[in-house]
């Protein structure tokens, strides 16, 4: 076998032939360098990409962390803001059971039991969270804070509803007694005699005179004193025409030796509405009304009931 290899170069310009004489070991040589060469290229390619690929997924994990940092710093933030409103609420909380407690003083109403304050049974008020931590640092105190603070408030707010709604019922019922209790003049003029003791203008006798006298002219405006329901119109002996109010309570007012009723028996009055007009029906000396106050079927002295 030959150790060289001829080469013959043919040209078709009309020149000469080449021919080169090339050993097979160099020729093997050759092309031994020619695979190692490709496969190292393509190694160092393959290399290459791969380090292109790490380097893409360590700047895609350092943007990742990134803005994970970022979401917990803006989480952090949040959790300080509802510390902050938490303590905004437990404050609001405070300040509508002092105005509770200043409308119960103002209305006459007792003080609320100790079972029933504002933060449980007799518990004081939560100090206020303290949300001024640096970002970094970490907020797990703050959050079971947080969480504690949520059961107080939450189990005040029940019991502000609760005392809120026995105020109202209690208010309701305050104003259902004032608005039922006689509180005004029931008709303008003079006083001619007044509850109690006193010579009877027809006997000359002393006699005990139930009721309040006003003396004016015939078909002066009679006001009923308080709010109520005619409960009687009609005649009663020498009281002449009366109506009679019931307003509950126990309270009843009477207004006799009218000229002439305006109301019937059922209808319902309220404080001011005029209910008849003053006369002199019944035994009389001249045109008055005879007022009375009854409570619990006792009359009073009338003049204690007009604030006006």
């Amino acid at each position: 076998m030959a150790d060289k290899i001829s080469l013959i170069v043919l040209s078709n310009s009309g020149t000469r032939v080449q021919r080169f004489s090339v050993s097979r070991w160099l020729l093997t040589a050759l092309a031994v360098a020619a695979i190692g060469g490709g496969v190292l290229c393509g190694l160092i390619l393959y290399d290459y990409h791969g380090l292109r690929q790490a380097l893409a997924g360590k700047a895609q994990m350092s943007r990742t962390l990134a803005d994970q940092h970022d979401d917990i710093l803006q989480h952090r933030l949040q959790i300080q803001s509802f510390a902050h409103e938490i303590n905004t609420l437990k404050d609001k909380l405070v300040k509508l059971n002092q105005f509770e407690e200043k409308i119960r003083v103002i209305a006459n109403l007792g003080p609320v039991n100790n079972d029933d304050q504002l933060f449980g049974v007799g518990g004081p008020a939560p100090e206020d969270l303290d949300p001024q931590l640096e970002p970094t640092q970490r907020h797990e105190g703050l959050m079971r804070d947080m969480h504690h603070h949520f059961k107080q408030l939450d189990t005040a707010a029940v019991h502000q509803v609760n005392r809120f709604g026995m105020l109202l019922e209690q208010l309701e019922g305050q104003r259902n007694l004032l608005a039922s209790t006689p509180a005004i003049r029931p008709t303008g003029g003079w006083t001619t005699s007044r509850f109690g003791n006193r010579t009877s203008p027809f006997t000359g006798r002393q006699e005990f005179h139930k009721g309040l006298d006003i003396a004016n002219r015939k078909g002066t405006a009679v006001l009923a004193t308080a709010e109520g329901v005619v409960t009687f119109v009609g005649t009663k002996g020498p009281l002449g025409n009366v109506v009679v109010i019931d307003h509950g309570h126990g309270m009843i007012t009477r207004y006799a030796h009218l000229s002439q009723s305006l109301k019937k028996r059922g209808e319902a009055v309220k404080r001011g509405d005029i209910i008849g007009q003053m006369g002199s029906s019944g035994r009389t000396t001249g045109p008055h009304l005879h007022y009375e106050v009854h409570l619990n079927g006792v009359p009073v002295n009338p003049e204690t009931y007009i604030l006006n």
